[in-house]
């Protein structure tokens, strides 16, 4: 429960301490004192969204603490989940606002994040508005408070976890099917990529060693006779002016003169030695000369083959046919990729199909729960609008099923009639602003047993009402004050009289600057406020005597009088 609440600096209230009853408060004041502000205060420290016109003129920062006490098992939980330590119970919430626009927010004194506070303030407090009386017109919220009534949200849960698991799956298989239409023509290309160059047989380097015969067979003649004249010139058969034959006689003539000379020695071993090497030489000649290919039809199928790989070169955008032959590689590749994507598409519309039918059953198993609550949560709301001064009211659920969505296969909207003999219709057609305040009150009683929020605010949920109804809001507020803490914005006596702590909120000038302050009143304090609710500012002694007898009344006798 929230047990003190500190303001710094916020708008037109300088500072202000106040500490709550663990179950039913009141704040009144007059119109424009700052009751708005407390309410903005305390959404600033659950982490809502702030702006900087918060920050009082003049100063630096505006700060809003907040302790909170006897923390629910519930609350205790999400804290240890956070991380985030709670000794003795308690649990201190503090946001600054900058006058630049920035913001801080702290948890037990350590920096957190705004989103961390907003999580911890959505399970410590919950705000009701006039907001929340024009939400409860719309349709859409009908069957989230359905929901929190019937205590779907386990249920919802699985629902929602399925739900997005299929919509991510459904998602994934359009994109992979829609690629996989993009790729058939690119599997065409690759399946002609691969078969024509299959059909040339073509290998890494063929086509260079290819060139090389083309040019030798192009010059095959011209070589060969080369070939056979260089064999002849320098070992021709019986050729007397033969290199061999001159270079052997020439070693011959030195050799006979070794003995005189010593250097004529090595020089005939020199031209013997080259001899050798030009008979060699000779013979590897006559050895190309006969590798030499004159065939005509080996010539034509050389030529015709680099033209097919030119050819599949500029098809294909090769600079070489070894590049050819890298991308025919590539192109297995990546025919053998689009296969397992076929398959994935197959067990992706496998796993779509499995999952369409889990949710739907879940969708089902959810709807039926629903169905199952709808008629004790119409109960449940009836006999509390009864209570409020609405004996003659009619609260139907227009339960319908369609396609799924993240909430489910349902819809659903409230349909209500206020008059004996009227057909329920549409709240927003029917209500009137005091109507809709009783009967958010009555959802907020229904649901408060199941609720684990600790505290509840409500801003003015007087509005529109006075006399017997307003008593008997007073006296639902008191009973569900029993349960959570309740601290209630109002302008009727018939409800402040009814509360445990009475707060009022005052507007003062001093030297030239508005202050709000806010003060803990006592038992004369409360008679004079409540007076002057019922009569004005200057109310008489018979107003005074009313209000000491109705605020006695209900302090002793009140717990008697609610009616669950």
């Amino acid at each position: 429960m929230l047990a003190e609440l500190e303001i710094e600096n916020l708008v037109v209230i300088s500072h202000a301490r106040i500490r709550f009853s663990p179950h039913f408060n009141v704040f009144t004041g007059e119109t424009g004192a700052g009751k708005s502000i407390l309410i903005h205060g305390i959404h600033a420290v659950l982490g809502q969204r702030v702006t900087r016109d918060l920050v009082r003129t003049g100063c630096k920062k505006a700060v809003v603490t907040a302790l909170f006490t006897r923390l629910e098992p519930m609350v205790c939980a999400r804290l240890d989940a956070l991380a985030i330590a709670h000794e003795d119970d308690e649990l201190l919430l503090t946001r600054e606002i900058a006058a630049d626009g920035g913001s801080t927010a702290r948890i037990n004194g350590h920096t957190t994040t705004v989103s961390v506070l907003r999580e911890i303030g959505d399970i410590l407090i919950n705000i009701h508005g006039q907001h929340d009386n024009q939400a409860l017109l719309s349709p859409e919220c009908h069957l989230q408070i359905l929901d929190d009534f019937g205590s779907s949200d386990e249920l919802l849960r699985q629902y929602q976890e399925t739900f997005r698991a299929l919509q991510q799956t459904a998602k994934r298989l359009n994109q992979m099917v829609k690629q996989e239409q993009d790729r058939v023509h690119r599997r065409k290309q690759l399946l002609v990529l691969v078969q024509e160059i299959d059909a040339l047989e073509l290998e890494q380097g063929e086509e260079s060693a290819l060139e090389e015969e083309l040019t030798i067979l192009q010059h095959a003649e011209g070589i060969a006779a080369a070939l056979q004249n260089a064999a002849d010139a320098l070992d021709g058969d019986g050729t007397e002016m033969s290199a061999v034959t001159l270079t052997e006689a020439a070693g011959e003539e030195l050799s006979s003169f070794s003995e005189i000379r010593s250097d004529f020695t090595a020089l005939s071993e020199r031209i013997t030695a080259a001899g050798i090497e030009l008979r060699d030489i000779a013979e590897e000649c006559r050895s190309l000369y006969h590798q030499i290919d004159l065939d005509s039809q080996r010539y034509a199928w050389v030529q015709k083959h680099l033209q097919e790989i030119h050819r599949l070169c500029r098809d294909f955008q090769c600079g070489s046919g070894d590049e050819l032959v890298e991308r025919r590689a590539q192109a297995e590749q990546e025919l053998q990729q689009m296969q397992s994507d076929a398959a994935e598409i197959a067990q992706m519309h496998q796993k779509k199909a499995a999952l369409l039918e889990q949710v739907s059953a879940q969708a089902k198993a959810l709807s039926d729960h629903r169905a199952a609550q709808l008629e004790r949560f119409t109960a449940a709301v009836t006999e509390q609008l009864e209570f409020l001064n609405m004996p003659n009211v009619v609260l139907v659920g227009k339960h319908t099923k369609g396609k799924l969505t993240i909430h489910g296969m349902d819809s659903l909207e409230f349909l209500i009639s206020v008059n004996s003999g009227e057909e329920p219709r549409p709240l927003a057609r029917i209500a009137s602003g005091g109507e809709l305040s009783r009967i958010m009150l009555a959802l907020k009683c229904v649901v408060a047993d199941r609720d684990g929020v600790p505290s509840l605010i409500f801003d003015e949920i007087d509005t529109g009402v006075s006399g017997k109804a307003a008593q008997k809001i007073g006296m639902k507020l008191r009973e569900v004050a029993q349960i959570h803490q309740v601290i209630c914005v109002t302008h009727l006596s018939q409800i402040t009289v009814m509360a445990d702590h009475h707060l009022m909120i005052e507007k003062q000038t001093k030297c030239g600057r508005t202050q709000t302050h806010v003060t803990d009143l006592d038992l004369e304090g409360r008679v004079h406020e409540i007076a002057r609710i019922m009569g004005g500012d200057a109310p008489s002694a018979l107003l005074l005597e009313s209000a000491r007898a109705e605020l006695e009344h209900w302090q002793e006798n009140g717990d008697g009088d609610a009616i669950s």
